[in-house]
């Protein structure tokens, strides 16, 4: 049987047991800084060449700058080489995820006020983002469209796309996603070395606004090291997953517990029931997949690892403990889950009732996939088109309605020492001291 923690809200300690098995090592130490900053440094000062260099080293092929480059051209002959249910696939995840992502946009607005000024705000799209899409264990489709397709309806103008390719070999798909969802150049190149061509730039690849897309250790080590340069989304560590449950089929609870560990090693999948017959059974289910599943010596170990079954009290303190892990996948198995939906406050991405796995949000629901991890959904938000776009302040005003406010801004930059700034208002009220 698989050795997965039990936790029990009542025993002991368990607040503490809770932290510790939450503080999972992000493994960005400082081997990890350091490596990164040297890949940052060599790629910003020798650009084609160190990219080449590391892509070499780490997987395993001689590139140049030109042969690095996949066209869009090349884009489309995957497109018509993947298979017509891969087509249709992805073009309804794309349709949907379009939909569900034009709710998200925002217009700009100005209002008067009582003495006259008037104020607002003016939504403009970033010029260039560019995409990390994963390829190292597995190769991600899914995360070119959820990538994509929100930065196209924020009204991007140009979409670069970096993928790793181990040996040199391209995932098909992966170029027929970027083909649906509108992106317009990709490189084959992933790591550091790629972060750092994003936010650099080389002789071939462009530097972006931003970065986007999740990635292994070295990917977020490079994406906060680069941060200030160019923007990023966040910084997206190993995938995790929490199922509330109060019944329901094992079988399809231990499998929605297991969709998330298959993914790393690293990875967290937890239960929390009030039934402890239930925790027991999906123990079991658990193990039934474990032993068929072709993942499973990653899917054991993380669950072994990183794992938990916990009994709770009552719904309440299911929610309590939810609160505390901020998962970035969180599942109500629940045949009330509107009960306890008004208790949750943190989580990435909620799935509501039996019928709903995390992997319909994943692929094709609409919403988007790219989440905050480790407990970071206290203060962060999935990837959406307000990622891609930036908000200016406007101010405008009649002498009069500056007569109104302006002796008391003025006021207010001598009280901090800033006399050059008071004097520009007082210029204009012809009130200077």
């Amino acid at each position: 049987m698989s050795k997965i923690l039990r936790l029990d809200s009542q025993q002991d300690g368990f607040a503490d047991k809770l932290n510790a098995l939450l503080s999972r090592e992000a493994d960005t130490g400082v081997d990890v800084q350091s490596l990164v900053a040297g890949i940052l440094a060599d790629v910003k000062t020798r650009g084609n060449a160190a990219l080449c260099e590391y892509t070499e080293r780490f997987d395993g092929w001689a590139c140049t700058g030109e042969t690095i480059e996949i066209t869009p051209e090349r884009m489309l002959a995957a497109w018509n080489n993947v298979s017509e249910m891969d087509r249709d696939s992805l073009q309804l995840a794309a349709d949907r995820i379009r939909a569900y992502h034009e709710h998200q946009t925002q217009d700009d607005w100005e209002y008067t006020d009582d003495i006259g000024m008037t104020l607002g705000q003016r939504i403009t799209p970033l010029d260039r983002v560019g995409l990390y899409v994963p390829g190292g264990k597995a190769a991600y489709p899914s995360s070119v469209l959820m990538n994509a397709v929100p930065a196209q309806v924020a009204g991007v103008e140009e979409i670069v796309m970096v993928v790793p390719t181990p040996g040199g070999e391209i995932n098909e798909l992966v170029l027929a996603a970027a083909h649906v969802s509108g992106v317009q150049r990709g490189f084959a190149v992933g790591g550091a070395q790629a972060v750092a061509a994003l936010a650099y730039g080389t002789e071939t690849i462009p530097a972006v606004d931003k970065i986007v897309g999740p990635g292994n250790k070295f990917v977020a080590a490079a994406k906060r090291q680069v941060f200030g340069t160019c923007g990023i989304d966040m910084i997206a560590g190993p995938s995790e997953i929490v199922v509330v449950a109060d019944g329901g089929n094992p079988s399809w609870i231990a499998a929605d517990f297991l969709s998330q560990a298959e993914h790393d090693e690293a990875a967290q999948s937890i239960l929390v029931s009030t039934d402890k017959h239930l925790l027991d059974q999906v123990a079991a289910s658990i193990e039934a997949h474990l032993a068929v599943l072709p993942r499973a010596e990653i899917a054991r170990a993380s669950v072994e690892t990183h794992g938990a079954l916990i009994h709770v009290a009552d719904w309440a303190e299911a929610a309590d403990v939810v609160n505390v892990i901020a998962p970035e996948h969180l599942e109500l198995a629940l045949e009330n889950p509107d009960d306890i939906l008004p208790a949750i406050r943190h989580a990435g991405a909620i799935f509501i009732g039996h019928f709903v796995p995390e992997a319909l949000g994943d692929y094709i629901a609409g919403p988007n996939h790219v989440l905050p991890t480790n407990r970071t959904a206290r203060f962060s938000s999935p990837l959406g088109v307000y990622d891609f776009q930036k908000r200016s302040s406007l101010i405008r005003a009649t002498r009069a309605a500056v007569e109104k406010i302006g002796p008391a801004a003025a006021h207010l930059a001598h009280r901090e020492g800033l006399q050059a700034h008071a004097l520009t208002l007082e210029l204009r009220l012809k009130k200077p001291r």
